[in-house]
C-alpha cells in the first residue's frame, strides 16, 4: 500500500540527490492498482527503464491511463496502430507471469512492443494523444496521480516520461499524499477532475487524434540538440540502464522491487486477475460462518476447485506463521493430476501427490516429520484408495490441525472401508465438495457425508446449475431425449427378468433373496445400458447433425460403458467388452461421411491432452469416450454431446451435462441428446406387480428426463416424446418436476 512507502521527506525527488525521479516511480508502481498520466513527451522505454516497477504494477491487475502529445518514435507509434487494429490481441501475454513480463519489459526489442500492443489493445495501458486546439504548439504536461484503490500520490514536475528525462536529465518532482494534508488531498481532487476532464473526451480546448495524425520524432524535423531530449536516442540510453543502476543512491530502490518481483514469483495468490467471483467470496465467508466445516454444492462447471482452493488461499493470507496447510481426497489418479495442476495455478509450490503411481512415502514421512518442529507449507492430493491404506492414514493422524481437508465427490467418505478409516479424524477445517449433495439414490451416501460435515439442505454454500446458467458461469442449452426401443431378443431376456423380480419381490427379504436380485438387477442394467438400437438412432442424429451444419465439429459421443466404480483410483475401461463397443461407435461415426475426423478418448492414453488440443482446435470432429470425459476434463468448445449411457446413475449424467455447458467466446449454446431406453409396452400384457415394477423404472427415468428439460431452452419438448409411456403408465411430467423440486 502507498502509505507503507517512506516517501521522500521533503515531498521532492530531484536527480543526482538520494531521492531520485526513478526512485519515486519504482516505489509508487510496485504499491498501485492504477496509474493516470497527464504527459507531453512520452516513450515507452521508460517503462523498459521502469520494467521491473511495471511487472509488478501490470501482474497486480493494474491499470495505466496516459495522456501524451502527438509526438511519437516509430516504433511507438507502429506498437499503438497495432493495437487500434487489434492486431496485437493474437500475442498472448500472462500477466500473473510476473518474471516473463518483467523479462519481455525490460528488452525494448521486437517482443517488447509487441507485448506492448497487447497491453494497449486489451486496455491494460489506455492511451489518449492530444494537442492544443486552435493553437500551435504542443501538449506539454509532465504530472499524475498513483491510486492503491484507497490512498492516492500525486506528482507534478520538469521530468518528461522519455528515457532521457529519466536516465540523463537533471529533474525534479514535487509529490502530494492524500492523506498528508488538506493542500496535498486539495491538489490531487483537482487533478483527477482536469486528468478525468481530458481522459474522458470532454475537454474543449484539446484536440484529441487516432494515431496516424502522430508526428515521428526524426533528427531532420528537430535537430541534434532537441533530439537527445525527445526519443530518438533511448536505445542507446537503454543501454546504459546498467551503469545507471550502479549508482548506490538507487541500488537500494532496485533491490526493493527485485524484492518485491521474487515475492510475487513465489507467493500464493488467485489464478486470474480478476480475482474470486462474488460467489466464490460468499462460499468462503459462508464456510467460515459456519466453523469452517460444511458442504459446497455446486454445479458441475461452477468451479468446485477453484472456490474451495480459494479458501486455502484466504487462510493462508490469514496465517501469521505465512503457511499453508491442505489434504485433498479425489476418487481417481486422472483427478489427483488435474487437481494438482489446478493447485499449482494458485502458485502453491510445496505440491505431494499421493497414489499407487507415486512413489510419495519416503518424501511424505520426511515432510510430515519435519513440520512438528518447523513450521511448512504443503498441499497433499491423494486418491481415497490410498487415503484408506494404513501406511497413510499414520501420517495424516500427523499433520498439522490447521489443515484444511477436501473431499471431492464427497459421497466417497461414506463408503464402508473410507467411513472406517475416518473414526477419531482430528482436521477439523473440512470442506465437501458434490455437484448433487442429495441423492435420492444413495441415501446412505448423502446421510454419511452430511454427518462427516456437520451440514444439512440447504447446505454452507450451493450454487445450482440453474443460477449457474442464468448468471452466465454456464452456458444455457437445447435438450432432446430420444426414446429407444430393445431389440426381440433383449426384450424377451428383460421380460424375463422383470417376471423373475416381480415374484420375489412378493416374498419376505432376506440375504439369499437380496443376492438373487441384486444379480437380476445387475443382469437388466446392462441389457438396458447395451441396448443394441442405442448405435443406429446415435448415427440418425450425428448424420442429421452434419446434413443441417456441413460438419460434426465440437461434439463429444459418450458411449455405453461397461462397469461402474465407486472407491478405485481408475476406472478401467480396456476390457474387452468395452473396447469392441467404443471401437463399433468409432467406425460407424467415421462412415457418416470421409470428412469426419474421429478419436477415441480412454484411459491409458498418452496423447490425450494432444487429442483434447486438436478437438478444442476443430481437427478433430468428434471425441467418443466412456468416462474419461467424466473426470474433471474442461473442454469449453464442446457443443453437443450424445449420451448413449444408461448407467442408471443421476449424477454421471448432472456431470456430464456441466461438462458440455462451459462457456466459450464462439458458442452461445450447447445441445444434449439424451438416449432413454423403454421397454415397448404396446403389445404387452404385463400382470400388476410386473406393471408396479416397470412403472417405477419409468419413473425414475422421467425424473432425470424432467430434470434436464426443466433448465433448458426447450423444456416442453420432453413433454411431447414421452406422452404416450405416460399415459401408459399413468405417469405426469408435472407431478413428477413438482416432486423433484419438493425433494
Amino acid at each position: 500500500m502507498l502509505k507503507e512507502v517512506n516517501w521522500s521527506v521533503s515531498r521532492t525527488y530531484r536527480s543526482e540527490t538520494e531521492c531520485e525521479p526513478y526512485q519515486f516511480y519504482s516505489d509508487a508502481l510496485i504499491q498501485s492498482k492504477s496509474l493516470d498520466l497527464l504527459l507531453g513527451y512520452f516513450s515507452s522505454a521508460t517503462i523498459s527503464v521502469l520494467s521491473g516497477g511495471f511487472a509488478v504494477f501490470l501482474s497486480s491487475g493494474g491499470i495505466a491511463r496516459i495522456v501524451i502529445n502527438d509526438v511519437l518514435s516509430d516504433q511507438d507509434k507502429h506498437a499503438i496502430k497495432q493495437a487500434t487494429q487489434r492486431e496485437a490481441a493474437l500475442f498472448p501475454i500472462d500477466l500473473l507471469n510476473v518474471k516473463g513480463l518483467r523479462k519481455t519489459l525490460d528488452d525494448y526489442g521486437r517482443h517488447f512492443f509487441e507485448c506492448l500492443s497487447w497491453l494497449i489493445a486489451n486496455q491494460r495501458i489506455q492511451m489518449k494523444i492530444i494537442r492544443p486546439k486552435n493553437r500551435r504548439g504542443i501538449s506539454h504536461y509532465k504530472s499524475g496521480i498513483f491510486s492503491d484503490g484507497i490512498e492516492q500520490v500525486g506528482f507534478k514536475g520538469s521530468c518528461n516520461f522519455t528515457a532521457y528525462g529519466l536516465l540523463e536529465n537533471l529533474e525534479e518532482m514535487d509529490v502530494y499524499l492524500s492523506w498528508e494534508n488538506g493542500r496535498s488531498s486539495q491538489w490531487i481532487n483537482n487533478q483527477a477532475e482536469y486528468f478525468q476532464k481530458i481522459f474522458s473526451g470532454d475537454a474543449d480546448f484539446v484536440e484529441y487524434l487516432d494515431v496516424n495524425a502522430v508526428t515521428v520524432a526524426i533528427q531532420k524535423e528537430f535537430g541534434d540538440k532537441t533530439i537527445g531530449e525527445l526519443l530518438i536516442e533511448e536505445r542507446e540510453l537503454l543501454e546504459r540502464k546498467r551503469k545507471f543502476f550502479e549508482n548506490p543512491l538507487l541500488q537500494r530502490t532496485f533491490d526493493k522491487v527485485n524484492a518485491k518481483l521474487e515475492y510475487i514469483i513465489r507467493e500464493p495468490r488467485f489464478p486470474y486477475l480478476d480475482g474470486p467471483r462474488a460467489y466464490q467470496i460468499e462460499a468462503y465467508e459462508r464456510w467460515r460462518k459456519k466453523g469452517t466445516k460444511g458442504i459446497f454444492a455446486m454445479a458441475t462447471g461452477t468451479g468446485k476447485t477453484i472456490t474451495s482452493l480459494n479458501c486455502i488461499l484466504q487462510e493462508f493470507k490469514k496465517n501469521s506463521s505465512h503457511t499453508y496447510h491442505a489434504l485433498i481426497l479425489v476418487p481417481t489418479i486422472t483427478l489427483v493430476d488435474q487437481w494438482v495442476k489446478e493447485v499449482r495455478s494458485f502458485n502453491f509450490q510445496e505440491v505431494f501427490k499421493v497414489s499407487s503411481k507415486n512413489d510419495w512415502q519416503n518424501e511424505l514421512t520426511t515432510l510430515v516429520s519435519t513440520s512438528k518442529r518447523i513450521s511448512l507449507s504443503f498441499i497433499i492430493v491423494s486418491t481415497y484408495a490410498s487415503f484408506v491404506k494404513d501406511k497413510f492414514r499414520r501420517l495424516v493422524n500427523d499433520l498439522p490441525e490447521d489443515t484444511i481437508f477436501i473431499a471431492d465427490e464427497g459421497h466417497n467418505l461414506a463408503s464402508p472401508i473410507v467411513a472406517e478409516k475416518l473414526k477419531g479424524f482430528k482436521l477439523q477445517k473440512r470442506i465437501g465438495l458434490s455437484a448433487t449433495p442429495k441423492r435420492i439414490y444413495d441415501p446412505e451416501g448423502t446421510q454419511g457425508m452430511e454427518r462427516f460435515f456437520d451440514d444439512r439442505e440447504p447446505y454452507t454454500f450451493s450454487f445450482p446449475m440453474e443460477q449457474a446458467i442464468k448468471q452466465g458461469v454456464l452456458c444455457s442449452y437445447y435438450y432432446f431425449p430420444h426414446i429407444i426401443r430393445l431389440a426381440p431378443d433383449e426384450l424377451s431376456r428383460y421380460i424375463e427378468i422383470s417376471n423373475r423380480l416381480a415374484k420375489l419381490s412378493r416374498f419376505k427379504r432376506s440375504p439369499e433373496n437380496d443376492i438373487i436380485i441384486e444379480r437380476l438387477l445387475l443382469t437388466r442394467k446392462r441389457i438396458i445400458h447395451k441396448a443394441t438400437h442405442k448405435l443406429p438412432t446415435t448415427i440418425d442424429i450425428l448424420t442429421h447433425q452434419f446434413q443441417e451444419r456441413g460438419n460434426l465439429k465440437y461434439t463429444f459421443v459418450y458411449v455405453p460403458e461397461g462397469e461402474s466404480f465407486e472407491i478405485r483410483e481408475e476406472a478401467d475401461e480396456l476390457v474387452a467388452d468395452n473396447i469392441k463397443l467404443i471401437n463399433q461407435y468409432t467406425r460407424e461415426i467415421a462412415k457418416i461421411d470421409d470428412n469426419i475426423l474421429v478419436n477415441q478418448f480412454i484411459s491409458g492414453m498418452k496423447d490425450r491432452q494432444e487429442i483434447l488440443d486438436q478437438f478444442q482446435s476443430g481437427v478433430i470432429d468428434v471425441i467418443a469416450s466412456m468416462k474419461c470425459l467424466d473426470e474433471g476434463v474442461d473442454i469449453p468448445r464442446a457443443e453437443v454431446a450424445i449420451f448413449c449411457s444408461s448407467t442408471g446413475n443421476p449424477r454421471q449424467f448432472v456431470q456430464r451435462r456441466g461438462r458440455i455447458l462451459r462457456n466459450h467466446p464462439e458458442k452461445d449454446h450447447a445441445v444434449i441428446h439424451d438416449l432413454v431406453v423403454i421397454p415397448d409396452y404396446t403389445e404387452r400384457n404385463l400382470d400388476a406387480d410386473t406393471y408396479a415394477l416397470e412403472k417405477g423404472l419409468v419413473k425414475a427415468e422421467l425424473e432425470r428426463v424432467m430434470h434436464f428439460a426443466s433448465l433448458s431452452r426447450n423444456p416442453y419438448n420432453a413433454e411431447d416424446v414421452f406422452k404416450s409411456v405416460c399415459d401408459y403408465y399413468d405417469l405426469n411430467v408435472y407431478s413428477i418436476q413438482n416432486e423433484l423440486s419438493a425433494v
